[in-house]
């Protein structure tokens, strides 16, 4: 089994970052320049990260497969980015910070480096702001807030609905900057197919060039993956069509741990899906529910009308009565199962039934539609592009779907996996988010990772790495991870089935939604890994891959990426099984409160709300692979809190 030492600094909670980078081993400038990283990813996370280690004076190759680091789905994210600044004077603090995202990811995130999150945060805005990241003022020109789900306070510094587009050309110009200057080399067009390790060290990547398909090997003395989540194992989904799981999943099949797979964070406010022709779905910021008010009618009858026909006796807000200290801004995982709860019974609206409504007619009365432009106008035009309404004069129609991955691969303080050398960032690893994400977190995750923590933590894994003692690519190791890489791409060109990876990976989503999803049980969640593994063995008999491997070859790099997601997807499946409670974004139906439970009839939580059990299942699932045709491994990192109780989450 593999060895899970999380290298949490002994001391105060308070103290521990601090103490912890005075203490590490450094490495002086001159020496800093023998030493090459390779970074894979260029969203927020990787390209802070090449940025910031190449202006240390390391040499750093960055690898994206776009046609240029700018294409990456950091660029998606709308609505803000966190900051413990307490601009509102509302009573906001690191400690308010810590204890929100603690408590939103219903106690199962390792609270060392949650406390290190909400620290950094408070010197990102600051980076940004100085790289020209134009975020939104205040009348006296001071940085403007607002809120998110689950905080009482504002504290999410914003660019309008495209703050993700905004911070990444802050970091792509940084990156480029250094691209220029000679301490980055970028390799555009280059997918990572496998990590090579020497001595059980990461030391390179093998990597396919998309355009030509040349298979070249890449060595170093230390690996970063950047590499996003991997909520397209669901087919439908609001990240990039592109955006795959390949690169971390690659890394666990090579001895990475896994960890908490199974926790998948489901946006409240997107576009209800339309049909299964689909190839994403659209997100609306969650910036949105500060001014729009969520409601379905009280009456089934009434679900056809017209909304404006609906008088306001006859609607239910039912966040707002369910969760009235939150309200509208109720975290992000209880607003989707609330959301469900009430289609469920019958009262969505739209054609497929599968819909509530978000409206803006009383902020538009109260700011007037000029102020609420101001705020959402890119929003709600992408809104009428999409669906040729006006969420000015009618309400948007929103539903739930998958948005974000809390689960990734298992990283220690250090952000380092189980495989010395290998470190992951952003939403790659699995540490800050537990079992659900605040909203505005993962943009604060990704820069805090590559702009403060890795250029840190980084260094003391470096420095016992002797200067200019990294493998040559003709070590055996290289050869056999490439040989690996060039057999699975001639078996893909080289079936003679009948269906297309597309094909597959609509058939796999439909699996992972139906029994993975929202909500999960015992039941559907058996027959899930009985169907993947079904799927899994048509896979490597029926698929059809058009075209050579010589060449561009879109199906090929489709192939590749599907079948990394079967076999995520059963993974996913055996943690959800395993896990026998609900937390956060993983609702097991056969965990939830009734009204028969004493917190229900305190008022502390509504029937229907996940019910944890701290006494069994509080660990991080860390997955282990024991190789082709085995069930993987679980090893368990226990959560130890030393400066918040766990405790029922309650947001009445």
């Amino acid at each position: 089994m593999a060895t899970l030492n999380s290298n949490v600094p002994p001391g105060p909670l308070a103290e521990k970052w601090e103490k912890h980078k005075f203490s590490s081993k450094l490495i002086n400038p001159a020496n800093k320049r023998k030493y090459k990283i390779i970074v894979v990813g260029a969203g927020l996370a990787g390209a802070s990260a090449a940025a910031s280690l190449a202006e240390l004076g390391y040499e750093v190759h960055n690898f994206v497969f776009h046609d240029s680091p700018r294409r990456a789905h950091s660029v998606a994210a709308q609505g803000g980015i966190n900051a413990a600044k307490n601009y509102q004077n509302d009573g906001d603090s690191v400690h308010r910070l810590f204890y929100d995202t603690i408590k939103g990811g219903d106690y199962r995130a390792r609270e060392s480096n949650v406390h290190r999150l909400a620290e950094v945060s408070v010197n990102i805005i600051d980076q940004c702001a100085a790289q020209g990241v134009p975020f939104a003022r205040e009348y006296g020109g001071l940085l403007d807030n607002r809120s998110f789900g689950g905080a009482q306070v504002s504290r999410t510094f914003y660019a309008r609905g495209q703050t993700g587009q905004q911070l990444l050309l802050g970091a792509y110009s940084a990156l480029c900057r250094n691209i220029a200057a000679g301490g980055v080399k970028s390799h555009t067009h280059a997918e990572m197919l496998d990590l090579v390790l020497v001595d059980g060290h990461a030391k390179g990547i093998i990597v396919r060039d998309l355009q030509t398909g040349a298979i070249t090997r890449h060595n170093a003395d230390a690996v970063v993956l950047a590499t996003g989540g991997y909520g397209n194992v669901f087919n439908l989904s609001t990240y990039a069509r592109q955006a795959n799981a390949s690169a971390i999943w690659r890394a666990y099949k090579r001895g990475a741990c896994f960890g908490n797979p199974c926790y998948t964070q489901i946006h409240p406010t997107c576009i209800p899906v339309s049909g299964d022709y689909q190839s994403k779905l659209t997100l609306m910021s969650e910036s949105l529910r500060n001014d729009g008010r969520i409601w379905v009618p009280k009456r089934k009858q009434d679900c056809a009308k017209n909304p404006a026909d609906i008088a306001e006796p006859d609607r239910d807000y039912y966040l707002e009565r369910m969760y009235s200290a939150f309200g509208n801004l109720a975290p992000r995982d209880i607003a989707s199962r609330a959301a469900k709860y009430v289609c469920d019974e019958g009262r969505g609206v739209g054609p497929t039934g599968l819909g509530v409504y978000l409206d803006f007619a009383e902020s538009i009365h109260r700011l007037g539609e000029d102020k609420v432009r101001e705020r959402y106008g890119n929003l709600f035009a992408m809104y009428h592009e999409i669906t040729a309404e006006d969420a000015y004069k009618t309400p948007m129609r929103i539903y739930p779907a998958v948005h974000y991955t809390m689960g990734g691969l298992w990283v220690d303080y250090n952000l380092m996996s189980n495989i010395p050398g290998l470190f992951v960032l952003g939403e790659a690893n699995f540490s800050d988010h537990g079992a659900n994400r605040l909203g505005a977190s993962a943009l604060m995750q990704g820069l805090s990772d590559g702009y403060f923590v890795l250029p840190a933590t980084i260094t003391p894994y470096l420095a016992g790495v002797k200067p200019g003692s990294r493998p040559a690519t003709d070590k055996a190791e290289f050869k056999s991870a490439e040989d690996e890489v060039r057999g699975a791409i001639n078996r893909m060109i080289g079936g003679k089935g009948r269906r297309t990876p597309s094909s597959f990976h609509k058939e796999l989503g439909r699996i992972m939604w139906d029994h993975c999803g929202m909500a999960r049980n015992q039941a559907g969640l058996e027959k899930a890994i009985q169907l993947l593994g079904a799927l899994r063995e048509e896979y490597s008999r029926n698929l059809h891959v058009a075209g050579t491997e010589a060449d561009w070859n879109q199906s090929l790099e489709a192939a590749g990426r599907v079948a990394d997601f079967i076999e995520l997807g059963e993974l996913m499946c055996r943690d959800a099984l395993m896990r026998e409670e609900s937390c956060g974004g993983h609702f097991r139906e056969e965990y939830q409160y009734t009204p028969a439970d004493p917190e229900v009839k305190q008022g502390i939580v509504n029937p229907g709300d996940v019910k944890r059990r701290d006494d069994q299942f509080a660990f991080v699932a860390a997955w282990e692979s024991a190789g082709a045709g085995k069930a993987p491994v679980l090893n368990r990192e226990p959560l130890v809190y030393e400066e918040v109780k766990m405790s029922t989450r309650s947001y009445k």
